[in-house]
């Protein structure tokens, strides 16, 4: 248990502004359990105007111990009592580093110094009850317990009281024992931030609606809380509500005392409730202030894709965001859309090399994604080059748990088109391609019993391999009539008339050749089926004679 404590009670009175960077932030964080973000706002703030020093030291302090950095911890608590000799909490600060240290005498020794300073305040008797909590909380119950009930007696509804007995709940994981007491908190004092904060967190993850209600409670009472404002946006967040996320973050980031790296979740919250416009806005503040702000450079990009005003000016984005990608690979890394949505760009611009440069970085990169593969194989195919397709392609189906009957065809297709391409310069070549198209047609019989559509590869097939004009008129006779059959017992044959155009045409002129004019008046008339307003094939149809 980290050791925590309260402002002195003098302190609750004093109001924080929106434009007040102090110690009131730093301190709120500290008895949120959020140590690291509490230490940076009182570093920040520490030597503003309305910063009190032997406050922010005292925190500072805490932290140290936290960390187990206690010649840090004793140096901020020094300064602390440089500051303000008479602010007893320093001295409560000591007193818990003895005990850290395992001198509980001295210890003792600081902590009535520090309670003749304060004078009859619950909130410092539980400050030192934290201090023998968090030294061992076993070996020092009785001290824990005599602070506590010290603490009752002085005033019995301090916050302070309950707050730490929530704690300890929550460390038995008595995650009711804990809400019970943190709502007694805030019921007693409703300015006790921490206590809706700590209420909330126990529910962010199971019920974050809940938390929802409790920090809009929290803001109701202190408007002006950038921790109540952060953490309400991540209440919403944790829902995936990401609209209202992004409009809470909005209310955040305008709090002088948010956090940089927040500003990043708040680009990225724009941009995934796919509010472009603001998301490009904010991302181009940002990098207006900051040019070397990568992530802002990439939300700037991820916006303007999504917007057609700003089409002209995506491919210098693209240049610019690889560019600084490329500068330093391991700082500026890319997410999986930054390789997809450059790589879209270039491929539009006409730039294949550039874009296919772009994917097998992502690929190597990001091996189990399989649709950078996809994506290489399109491109590839945008530059007329089948054989990469195919490749590309086959990669892509490798890492499908389960391909299916369209991503077989798609290979089938693609490598089929491989093969035409090579068989006039590469034979070999060409064959191992056309034994692809093959092995996935079959693959397409298993995925999907009774579609033509193998059948028609195994006749295109066919018709590339045939050594003579006269083979190929008859070679795919057989599987392009099965496929014609398949295509006629299919639900809605009209889906398919690309195919069955090319394939009634090829049975009709095989029927002419074998001189059975009626057999091929019949397949050329389905042909017109598929194709009624092609009146020059129709003339041609009336014009056979038997």
């Amino acid at each position: 248990m980290k050791l925590r404590t309260l402002f002195a009670a003098s302190l609750a009175a004093i109001a924080m502004s929106a434009s007040a960077q102090t110690h009131l932030e730093g301190a709120e964080y500290y008895k949120a359990d959020q140590l690291d973000n509490a230490k940076e706002l009182l570093l920040r703030n520490l030597n503003n105007a309305g910063t009190d020093k032997a406050i922010a030291n005292y925190y500072l302090g805490l932290i140290a111990i936290d960390e187990n950095k206690l010649d840090e911890a004793q140096k901020y608590f020094e300064a602390g009592v440089q500051a303000n000799p008479n602010y007893g909490y320093n001295y409560i600060g000591l007193g818990g580093m003895a005990l850290k240290k395992g001198d509980k005498k001295a210890a003792e020794d600081q902590f009535k110094k520090g309670e003749s300073l304060i004078k009859k305040d619950a909130a410092a008797e539980i400050a030192i009850a934290r201090a023998y909590y968090d030294a061992d909380p076993v070996a020092y119950a009785k001290e824990i317990e005599k602070r506590i009930a010290k603490a009752r007696k002085i005033n019995l509804q301090a916050p302070a009281i309950y707050i730490f007995e929530g704690d300890q709940e929550k460390d038995k994981k008595n995650w009711g024992g804990a809400a019970g007491k943190y709502e007694m908190a805030k019921g007693y004092d409703a300015n006790a931030t921490e206590a809706y904060v700590k209420y909330a967190n126990l529910y962010t993850q199971v019920n974050p609606q809940y938390a929802i209600t409790m920090l809009k409670e929290l803001l109701s009472v202190n408007p002006t809380s950038a921790l109540g404002q952060r953490e309400l946006a991540n209440a919403y967040y944790n829902k995936k509500d990401y609209a209202d996320a992004a409009r809470e973050y909005g209310v955040y980031v305008k709090n002088p005392n948010h956090f940089k790296q927040d500003e990043d979740r708040y680009a990225f919250l724009l941009f995934y409730s796919q509010d472009y416009k603001n998301g490009y806005d904010y991302a181009s503040q940002l990098l207006a202030a900051n040019p070397g702000n990568f992530t802002a450079r990439r939300y700037q990009f991820m916006n303007a894709a999504n917007l057609p005003e700003m089409a002209d000016q995506l491919v210098p984005m693209a240049e610019e965001l690889l560019a600084a990608h490329n500068a330093n690979p391991s700082a500026n890394k890319f997410a999986a859309i930054d390789f997809t949505l450059i790589a879209e760009e270039f491929t539009k611009a006409k730039r294949t090399d550039e874009a296919m440069a772009v994917l097998q970085e992502a690929i190597k990169e990001m091996p189990d994604n399989a649709n950078f593969d996809k994506q290489l194989a399109m491109t590839y195919l945008e530059a007329n080059d089948f054989a990469g397709a195919s490749d590309a392609f086959e990669g892509y189906i490798a890492k499908l748990e389960k391909p299916d009957f369209n991503d077989y065809s798609q290979q089938a297709t693609f490598s089929f088109y491989a093969g035409v391409e090579n068989k006039q310069d590469n034979a070999a070549k060409a064959e191992d391609y056309f034994k692809k198209a093959y092995d996935y047609a079959t693959k397409m019989e298993t995925a999907l019993p009774g579609n033509y559509k193998p059948y028609k590869i195994y006749g295109d097939i066919a018709m590339q391999r045939a050594t003579s004009d006269a083979e190929v008129k008859t070679i795919a006779f057989p599987m392009y009539s099965e496929a014609a059959t398949l295509i006629e017992k299919s639900e809605n044959p009209s889906r398919y008339a690309r195919d069955a155009k090319p394939i009634y045409n090829y049975l009709g002129n095989y029927y002419l050749d074998q001189k059975d004019v009626a057999k091929a008046k019949e397949c050329f008339n389905k042909y017109l089926q598929y194709d009624p307003d092609n009146e020059t094939y129709r003339k041609f149809v009336e014009g056979l004679k038997d």
